[in-house]
């Protein structure tokens, strides 16, 4: 399920955790509300700070370290074990959106609809939206929530931070004299800032993405896809609404058969 830790991403993953706790030790070094609230032993919000930061530092690992999906064995008795049979696909009208299984040109191997091959990571990964080159994996149909999650777990993390930092700034006569006292802090605020940015827009994109059912890559690639090609511009076979979006991306488990969504979609428009 998780991939090795010293792999080609060790370099990115060390550097994403010295970050976070060094600018978590410099809010508690800092006169920020968080040092003051430790000094007179009001420990709540220091300890849940704390608590949120190593969550985020957790989802980012297991987000990071975890199978998006990969397609490691040819899988052409699948449709099999998970009950679509040659019979089902009889019953299936022949319209205009009707595919051949493909085969990856990369690793030979069938590629289930949705999936695509990763030059980075080498494999092909089921429901593929993109690579991420900050988490160094693919984000794909087993990691795709919790990436979501992460991001919205790393988002309250930085604003609760941006909010910590701003306490700790500290009135002086001159402004040489305020750079020389709040300049490493001010640098914090910086970096958390821009990173909120990221993040926030990352999480409205990938959000909006999910309520349609579609991913990333579907989306900025629709043109030269053969499942999609056919489609009209507002059409998405695989759309069930937004809330059976929502609901079947966060709270449904387990491998979809997209063929049979797709496909499905496709009779009720004979």
């Amino acid at each position: 399920m998780f991939k090795n830790v010293f792999g080609s991403g060790y370099l990115v993953r060390t550097a994403h955790v010295m970050l976070t706790w060094v600018i978590t030790l410099i809010l508690f070094l800092h006169d920020t509300e968080l040092r003051k609230q430790e000094e007179t032993g009001q420990l709540v919000q220091p300890v849940l700070f704390v608590l949120m930061v190593l969550v985020s530092v957790l989802l980012y690992f297991a987000v990071s370290l975890m199978d998006p999906g990969f397609i490691l064995s040819d899988e052409s008795d699948l449709q099999f074990m998970l009950g679509v049979t040659e019979e089902h696909h009889d019953m299936i009208p022949p319209t205009t959106k009707s595919l051949r299984q493909r085969r990856c040109g990369h690793c030979l191997l069938q590629q289930p609809m949705r999936s695509k091959h990763c030059q980075t990571c080498l494999h092909c990964v089921r429901r593929y939206d993109h690579h991420c080159p900050w988490i160094e994996n693919c984000v794909g149909e087993r990691n795709h929530r919790w990436f979501v999650l992460y991001l919205g777990v790393q988002l309250l993390v930085l604003l609760w931070g941006l909010h910590i930092a701003w306490t700790g700034f500290g009135y002086t006569p001159t402004s040489q004299l305020w750079l020389r006292t709040n300049g490493v802090l001010l640098a914090v605020v910086v970096v958390m800032a821009v990173l909120s940015l990221i993040v926030l827009l990352l999480l409205g994109s990938h959000l909006y993405l999910v309520s349609l059912n579609t991913t990333t890559w579907e989306f900025m690639s629709r043109h030269r896809i053969s499942y999609l090609k056919h489609c009209g511009t507002d059409e998405n076979p695989f759309d069930r609404g937004t809330l059976s979006n929502l609901w079947g991306f966060f709270c449904v488990w387990g491998t979809v058969v997209w063929e049979q969504v797709y496909f499905r979609e496709g009779s009720d428009q004979v």
